[in-house]
């Protein structure tokens, strides 16, 4: 499958896409600027954990763009429909177009997307059949990036030495908003709601059942039978090498021969 870009025209949602950006941008900056890297250099941390924070801030950054840009699943105009699948298909009413069953028109897109889990406003983008893996791994990356920041800001205060290059009261009154504050509350909010969003998001994927069905007290035996997790995120991500589901700069292909295969349009 080739990278194909995507992108929603809608204001709101490039306000909050921007808005994410913006906290990333500040725990990845201004923390490591203030916190991490002076104690690094005073000999204070390791240089595994300086390591381990950028490769964290850089693989959650590279979610939140891939999951904002990629095609969802977007059904083309005239589809090419498998005579031994039409009985799969239905008409859209919105946009009177062909598409296979569990797709979902998308009124902020205006499109059907395959296996449409949600409209994210977080991310500009519809969580789909092609992109749900990469919104998994934003998810992800960004409760171990606001854990990192959580953990630095409460070593700053309770744990590491007073650093020797700085004037610890004036740096106190001058950063004491920002550090203690700002990048708490901050960091406590993007976990806990990221952490809520992606049990929630597992346990979908795991019974088989999108939110929008979930919403709709959807119930069908045939995709809601269970199965295992192995299986059901090597599905989603595409590939049944573990490994592989934690890297967001790769391209997804649909697993042949499944369980619960579908054809991909």
């Amino acid at each position: 499958m080739k990278l194909r870009l995507h992108f929603v025209v809608d204001p709101m949602g490039w306000l909050c896409t921007s808005m994410v950006f913006a906290i990333w941008l500040y725990n990845s900056v201004f923390i490591p600027k203030l916190v991490l890297l002076p104690h690094y250099n005073e000999g204070h941390i390791p240089w595994a954990i300086v390591v381990c924070y950028y490769i964290a801030s850089a693989l959650c950054i590279a979610a939140l763009v891939r999951a904002s840009t990629a095609d969802p699943g977007r059904l083309p105009v005239d589809p090419h429909i498998p005579h031994a699948e039409r009985e799969h298909w239905e008409l859209c009413n919105k946009c009177n177009l062909m598409r296979p069953k569990r797709s979902h028109h998308c009124s902020r897109c205006g499109h059907c997307v395959r296996r449409m889990d949600h409209h994210c406003p977080w991310i500009n983008n519809c969580v789909g059949e092609d992109n749900h893996w990469l919104f998994l791994q934003l998810c992800f990356y960004t409760q171990v990036l606001s854990l990192f920041t959580l953990a630095l800001d409460f070593c700053q205060y309770y744990y590491f030495q007073p650093l020797t290059g700085q004037d610890q009261e004036k740096f106190t009154t001058r950063h004491e908003l920002a550090l203690l504050r700002l990048s708490t509350i901050t960091g406590l909010v993007m976990f806990g709601g990221m952490t809520s969003l992606f049990y929630t998001q597992l346990t979908g994927i795991f019974s088989d059942t999108t939110t929008i069905e979930k919403m709709a007290l959807f119930s069908n035996e045939t995709y809601g039978s269970k199965r295992s997790w192995q299986w059901a995120l090597a599905e989603v991500c595409g590939t049944r090498w573990k490994l592989l589901w934690l890297i967001p700069l790769r391209s997804r292909q649909p697993i042949q021969g499944g369980p619960h295969f579908r054809s991909h349009v």
